[in-house]
Order: structure tokens, then sequence, then C-alpha cells
């Protein structure tokens, strides 16, 4: 579904990405994990056309992508789930989501998608006359989760979605990318806490100072011994 071929990219000199190569299978849940500074946003904003490629190529369903503005991103199909969420905190829930459908495809099934997100997200639909900027994190968090899906994508980027939550809320995230995966959506997260990623994705990337150093399925990766060290504390 998503093929990106030694991709490198960053912003004005500044390399972060250095011939990145990873494939996302349809139907796959997929992670990238890393420390800080791994170049783990770059390489979601380079999928969703917000930092534009040095060199390399992304193809999305067989189409050539590199280059293309977001919007147009947005609409063949890929929706993006950014880092600390990036709601707009003076409209109501239902008016984010609103947002979230903004491209032709979408409006015209908006009711049908608004119903299908309130099913996913029942808390949402309970409070959708609330400004978004008075919620929780946690539901601050099902609501950027909830906007993405109004775009009816294929493909949903989630970029770092447990960070700044409370352990409890940290399990009820990947409970929601459970289930969001058993309606059938492809999923790529990019992720700090690792022990909690492996056991949601299928397989898993490691990139380490823009490079990608190791990839293999969710068991192999808990059980890699530098992994564990590193990353799990064990």
């Amino acid at each position: 579904m998503l093929s990106l071929t030694a991709v490198s990219a960053g912003y004005g000199s500044f390399r972060a990405l250095f011939d990145v190569s990873l494939e996302v299978n349809a139907g796959e849940a997929v992670g990238v994990i890393g420390p800080n500074g791994a170049g783990k946003t770059t390489l979601m904003r380079v999928i969703s056309g917000m930092v534009p490629l040095v060199s390399g190529e992304m193809r999305f369903d067989s189409r050539l992508l590199s280059g293309w503005p977001a919007h147009r991103i947005v609409e063949s199909g890929i929706a993006h789930v950014p880092e600390n969420r990036r709601l707009f905190p003076r409209l109501s829930i239902e008016d984010n989501l609103r947002i979230g459908a903004f491209i032709p495809s979408a409006r015209r099934r908006f009711a049908e998608q608004l119903s299908w997100v309130y099913d996913l997200f029942p808390r949402l639909k309970e409070r959708r006359a609330q400004l978004a900027g008075t919620l929780s994190g946690g539901e601050q968090q099902m609501c950027a989760i909830a906007r993405a899906l109004m775009s009816r994508p294929k493909l949903l980027l989630m970029d770092e979605p447990s960070a700044g939550l409370a352990p409890l809320v940290v399990a009820q995230v990947f409970d929601l990318v459970r289930r969001i995966r058993a309606e059938g959506l492809t999923v790529l997260i990019v992720e700090q806490n690792v022990q909690q990623v492996l056991d949601v994705v299928d397989r898993a990337y490691l990139l380490e100072v823009g490079s990608i150093r190791t990839v293999g399925t969710s068991a192999d990766l808990k059980n890699d011994a530098a992994i564990r060290k590193a990353y799990m504390g064990l």
C-alpha cells in the first residue's frame, strides 16, 4: 500500500532522514520506534506532504506521491493524527470533526461518517458541543483520531499518540488502535512507548539518527536484547 524508497528529507540545510525505506501493506499495523530526535515526526510529515523529499520516492496504492501537496495526499486516502493533537481548541468537538471531513468525497458522506465515528467514540458524541480545548488529554487524543477518521482514510498515520498521557489513558489509546484495526484500517504509528506499541503492531522499524537500523516482526523486536535494554529497560 505505502512504499518509501531511499527517502531523504529535512528542514533547509538540516537533514533529518537519510535513505529511509519502509513498506506498509494493506491491513497491517506497522510501528516506527526510536529515541527523541531520531526523525520519526519528520518521517510522518514527509508521508503526509508537509515536508518535501530531498531524494528518493514515495508511492501509495502504486501512485507516485513524491512532490504532492498535503491536501492531495489526504484526498488519496492518507490521514495524519499529529503529535500533540493540534485540535482547534475554541471550536466544538463536532466542528473539529467537520474540519476533518473537508475533502469533497468526505463532505458528501459526512453524516454517515460522523455516525460511524461517534459509534467508535461514544464519549465524543455525549460531549459533541463541548469546546475541544476544555477536554482532558485523553479525550483530546480521541478527538484528534476521530477527526482524522472523518476523511475516510485507507491509511491512518499516528504520531506519538501516547505522549503526555497518564498510564491508564495510554492503555485506552492503544485499545482504540486495536479497535480501529478491527474496522479494517491500515495503521502506521510512531511511538516512543516501545513495549505498548509492539503489543498492537504486526511489524516495526527502529529509526535512529535518521536511518532505519532494524526491521522485524513485533515478536522479533520484543525479543531483541539490544532493544529490550535500550528501550524497555529490561
